[in-house]
């Protein structure tokens, strides 16, 4: 049976913390990278292979990209703590801390469904290079056209960035809470069920999420941040089922690089939340969009023609 060399957990630990938070689809690299290497990288790296540890390695790496979600953002995870718990205790929703953790917990509920539902079939049968290839390039073009959209005014209104009377104090931080805290709770629905369009392989989670919050009238800084905090219970509490794997049979022989290759998720995780936090501040999906339809069509030439 195939087991992961120390070398292939490192590389693929890093391409998984720096893809799943970057619009390009971190579960469609894990599949393209190592098909298009070959040799023991796709026979070691195969996602859809019968008894293959591969994807006990990847939840694991995964659970730490998560935690670095919950480092970088620790005091936005305090204020919706205390808000829930206040929230709960009070048995109201006034202030910005439980507003915030309503609409996280309303947002996550879709994309939670859908993936107890759909998550084992889908990769079962879709977690292949020639699918996946497609799926990058559609993904591409879902980024395009969220840009094409926003400038030619169909989506909604953005969000201002100007502090309301009383709001001059407030750090970019707490300013970007209260903006995310005036959508609705439906549209924070509407926005985190875009997380189930990256159940696909090549669909990316936090490009799907930000296009949805551009549309729905976010900056992109806004849609960015709102979109990473989404994603941290939803990549968290899915890692937390299948991580249990990787101390039975499923674990066996993979165990250290499991470990190494989550240090380097981590790591890699925590420096591109770190960026991109403020790419988006001035930048937009654009330059997303062109790698992806080109790595997608371009791996979809070399597998179908190759």
């Amino acid at each position: 049976m195939s087991t992961l060399t120390y070398p292939e957990a490192v590389v693929i630990g890093l391409l998984q913390g720096v893809t799943e938070l970057f619009p390009v689809s971190s579960l469609g690299h894990s599949i393209l990278l190592p098909a298009l290497l070959g040799g023991h990288w796709a026979r070691d790296l195969d996602v859809s292979a019968e008894g293959s540890p591969y994807l006990s390695v990847l939840i694991g790496m995964h659970l730490a990209t998560a935690l670095a979600l919950v480092v970088y953002f620790r005091r936005d995870w305090v204020k919706v703590t205390r808000g829930l718990f206040t929230s709960v205790r009070d048995r109201r929703i006034e202030t910005v801390e439980q507003k915030l953790a309503w609409l996280l917990i309303i947002s996550t509920i879709p994309v939670g469904v859908a993936g107890l539902l759909l998550e084992h079939f889908v990769r079962a049968v879709l977690g292949k290079p020639i699918p996946v290839s497609i799926f990058l390039a559609l993904n591409g073009l879902v980024l395009y056209m969220t840009e094409r959209l926003r400038r030619g005014g169909t989506g909604r209104r953005r969000a201002g960035h100007a502090p309301a009377a009383g709001e001059e104090d407030l750090d970019p931080e707490d300013l970007s809470d209260r903006r995310l805290t005036r959508l609705s709770f439906f549209q924070g629905a509407v926005i985190g069920a875009a997380q189930i369009a990256a159940l696909f392989p090549g669909i990316s989670r936090s490009g799907s999420t930000i296009s949805a919050g551009i549309l729905r009238g976010l900056s992109h800084e806004d849609s960015a941040r709102f979109a990473f905090l989404l994603a941290t219970p939803v990549i968290g509490a899915a890692a937390m089922l299948k991580v249990p794997e990787l101390f039975g049979p499923a674990g066996d022989g993979v165990r250290g690089q499991a470990i190494v290759g989550s240090i380097a998720a981590f790591a890699a995780g925590y420096v591109a939340v770190a960026f991109l936090t403020r790419y988006f501040e001035t930048r937009t999906l654009t330059p997303f969009a062109v790698y992806c339809t080109l790595a997608g069509l371009g791996s979809l030439a070399y597998f179908t023609l190759g």
